[in-house]
């Protein structure tokens, strides 16, 4: 989502500002043949629901466009002639996959005029492309014909069998005497990721210099050299061209907060790539990674899950062993990200799982079977995935957008209860979070699993019959997870209240044997060794034990 501009002031205290983070997975690069696209709409202000579209012939002939970040009225467009695609949060019932990140860019090719914002231009595309390309085509369409609201957009754009990023920005306003824009519309780069090989994008532009005779991988903006001539961006050869060099200059920030995620999951499934970690960190700026590599092995649903929980465990920027991590190894920072001390400015790492998340997701697409949307709210590191079918005809109550709000809390919204866990967690994170964690993975491994067998019977089923079994499934499996995240989040308070841990054993928690429900073997697990020690060089002449 959104980071308006590039610079330290705007990514450190901006409240409005937001992140978003993209994995994608060609089917050559995956176990099971699909391709993936992770999501996670990373917000202080979006509250995690899943949104749906029915799909069929619209009765109006005009749609209004309301921006996706804040609901704000942009205007009119016309409604789509033919009966538009079902769709379920960021996947269509026949696949297709967009999701984004925001690079902001330069700011003066911003669009006041415009109508479509990159949260309508996602939403409306998959009511109207069936495939990767023409999903291309209709957000260039979109964008040309009705003006672009929002700034630097990057796209994932994902079917049963290609995968695109497409990158796009504005260009700016230059009014007639009539107060209409001449410049509507939008310059941009598409390429089609090489089947076998995974990339990614944080909210920084990826693509440099992009080929300009492979009509096949590669397509752009007819205008897309030209205008960044007559903008100055940009005055060497054609083929020299670098689209993120032109639109999006990357600064310190850029990088150490948004390169470096794309970096942490690339580390994770490919070899050679600490010789970027100076890029990662912001520290040399010309080391540029490769926009895509080739994994050393294929790489499974539950691999991709798991690298959206990255905390740069492992790494110079492991968040989890600094003192800012507290006593008991946590891996998030309070806001703003930037911070001065005797005149030194200093930053917190900018991880891929973070606090503010709205919703997160990986959509499957695959080929000769029903694609999947693995739908969570909330945190990713604390918060499990659960299968929604892409071709369901409901959303689970759980995860309605008319249950709850972020003003408005719910007893029974998803996202309210992996909130829950995620701040309790967050206190004592070496401990609780781990704990949590492994429900995570069992509840995921167990639906992997799954869906093989659901799979398998929806294979002897007619469409219809077979609709309606996903649905069921889809709902009644989420609405399960809810349940058990609801038991989970009174299980944690009672084990781990105060500071303690309670000890259990096959029968539950252990009692002193009175009957009176009072709990014995009680553990505290008190704080790191590393927090012990600066606790005493701040205050140990107070705290100091004196033996007489």
């Amino acid at each position: 989502m959104k980071r308006f501009l590039l610079t330290f002031a705007l990514l450190a205290g901006t409240a409005t500002a937001l992140a978003c983070t993209n994995f994608i997975v060609t089917k050559g690069a995956s176990t099971d043949g699909s391709v993936m696209v992770t999501y996670a709409a990373d917000s202080h202000q979006l509250y995690g629901a899943l949104y749906k579209h029915n799909g069929g012939k619209q009765k109006s002939k005009m749609m209004a466009v309301n921006e996706w970040d804040t609901g704000r009225y942009l205007g009119l467009i016309e409604q789509h002639a033919v009966p538009t695609y079902a769709t379920v949060g960021n996947m269509n019932e026949h696949s297709l996959i967009i999701t984004e990140t925001t690079f902001g860019g330069r700011h003066e090719l911003e669009d006041k005029q415009g109508i479509m914002d990159y949260g309508s231009l996602i939403y409306i595309t998959l009511q109207r492309a069936k495939t990767a390309r023409e999903a291309i085509a209709t957000i260039v369409f979109l964008a040309n014909r009705y003006g672009y609201a929002s700034s630097g957009e990057s796209f994932s754009i994902a079917d049963a069998d290609e995968a695109w990023i497409m990158e796009l920005i504005g260009k700016g306003s230059k009014l007639d005497e009539k107060g209409n824009n001449t410049r509507k519309g939008i310059v941009w780069v598409a390429r089609r990721i090489p089947d076998g090989y995974v990339s990614g994008h944080a909210n920084q532009a990826r693509i440099s210099t992009f080929p300009l005779n492979d009509k096949e991988n590669c397509l752009y903006a007819p205008d897309v050299i030209s205008f960044a001539r007559e903008m100055g961006y940009f005055n060497g050869k054609d083929e020299e061209f670098s689209f993120c060099d032109a639109y999006a200059p990357a600064d310190f920030g850029a990088l150490r907060g948004c390169e470096a995620r794309v970096w942490a999951f690339f580390r994770t499934v490919a070899e050679g790539m600490d010789q970027y970690t100076d890029y990662a960190m912001g520290h040399n700026p010309k080391n540029r990674m490769p926009l895509w590599v080739k994994p050393t092995q294929k790489v499974s649903p539950k691999q991709v899950f798991d690298a959206m929980r990255d905390h740069y465990e492992g790494t110079p920027m492991d968040m989890t062993t600094d003192i800012g991590a507290g006593g008991n190894a946590c891996p998030y920072r309070w806001r703003p990200m930037y911070f001065k001390v005797d005149g030194v400015e200093y930053c917190n790492e900018r991880a891929t799982a973070t606090q503010q998340t709205g919703f997160w997701l990986c959509g499957q697409a695959r080929k000769g079977k029903t694609g999947i949307l693995w739908f969570g709210t909330d945190d990713a590191a604390t918060s499990p995935l659960t299968p929604i079918y892409c071709n369901t005809t409901e959303v689970p109550w759980c995860l309605s957008e008319e249950n709850g709000s972020m003003l408005h809390y719910s007893p029974t919204s998803m996202f309210w209860v992996t909130n829950r866990i995620a701040n309790f967690a967050y206190l004592r994170y070496n401990v609780i979070g781990k704990r949590v964690r492994e429900e995570v993975d069992k509840w995921e491994n167990d639906k992997l699993a799954e869906v093989a067998k659901v799979d398998a019977k929806v294979a002897t089923l007619s469409p219809k019959k077979a609709q309606k079994l996903l649905t069921d499934y889809s709902t009644v499996t989420a609405q399960a997870l809810f349940e058990k995240w609801d038991s989970l989040d009174k299980y944690l308070l009672i084990k781990y209240i105060d500071g303690n841990t309670k000890a259990e054993n096959e029968k539950g928690f252990i009692d002193n044997g009175n009957g009176k429900n009072i709990p014995d073997k009680i553990e505290q697990s008190g704080y790191s060794e590393k927090w012990k020690r600066a606790v005493a060089e701040d205050n140990g002449e107070v705290l100091k034990v004196i033996n007489y």
